[in-house]
């Protein structure tokens, strides 16, 4: 238990990162499973929590798209189900905003660059965090839209 307690000091961590320290730790199978579902009991490990909290920082310290936060929680083994529950608070208004946020900002960034390279460069940025072309091309009209008002 104290090993466990020690691993999720630093920050959360998901039931099978949990696991998969312990057993690193070579501790039994039936030590890391009483003391996974004891942590569960006390509060301290929740996949559902993790996954929400998750989506939520990620949203407001560095947007990526919905199929973005889904790799990054499946990468930290998060359960199916509470991956999908967390991934509910994105919604297609925020998926937008978000996209239109940072093409902003890349736009601001690539301000210097013709405006064709310009444009590329932010769509670039968008796919690479994970939007569909259609979103970033969408992201960029609505930048577009807002420079000329």
């Amino acid at each position: 238990m104290d090993a466990a307690l020690r691993f999720l000091g630093g920050r959360a961590r998901t039931v099978r990162e949990t696991e998969r320290h312990l057993d690193a730790c070579e501790y039994g199978e039936v030590e890391v499973y009483e003391t996974v579902e004891r942590l569960k009991e006390l509060g301290l490990l929740n996949d559902q929590s993790y996954a929400e909290d998750f989506v939520r920082t990620r949203l407001a310290t560095k947007p990526v798209s919905r199929a973005h936060l889904r790799e990054q929680l499946l990468m930290h083994e998060a359960d199916a189900d509470a991956i999908e529950q967390a991934l509910n608070q994105v919604d297609e208004e925020t998926q937008q905003r978000t996209a239109v946020a940072i093409a902003e900002k890349y736009a601001r960034q690539y301000a210097r660059l013709p405006e064709d390279a310009r444009n590329e460069m932010v769509v670039r940025r968008l796919l690479a965090r994970g939007y569909s072309y259609e979103e970033a091309r969408a992201a960029l009209r609505c930048t577009k839209e807002e420079q000329t008002e």
